[in-house]
């Protein structure tokens, strides 16, 4: 059965990323916007089936790899909050100990 052009298109995107540097493929300088966007691509893609399983698995792994992209920023993102909460709390901390004049 013969593929049509759409099905070997998917098909050779999906071999493109199961072939490229697993660094590279993480999308490391994927912002999170992009990454979650892919991802939300992929899941729906895998969700309306009708591609070979070479094609899912290729989908599936980069579905994993864009997961950990859009972890990665969120944990940042989560950091960067406690640590501005931490400060803004030590300078409030420090404001009602310090001598009043």
């Amino acid at each position: 059965m013969a593929k049509t052009d759409e099905q070997a298109e998917r098909a050779e995107r999906a071999e493109r990323g199961a072939q490229a540097d697993p660094g590279d493929r993480a999308g490391t300088t994927l912002g999170y916007e992009q990454a979650r966007d892919e991802l939300v691509e992929v899941v729906r893609r895998l969700e309306a089936g009708g591609t070979s399983l070479e094609e899912s698995l290729a989908l599936w792994e980069r579905g994993e790899e864009l997961a950990k992209v859009c972890r990665r920023w969120l944990e940042g993102a989560r950091a960067r909050l406690d640590a501005a909460l931490a400060e803004e709390a030590d300078a409030e901390e420090g404001a009602e100990s310090a001598p009043e004049s």
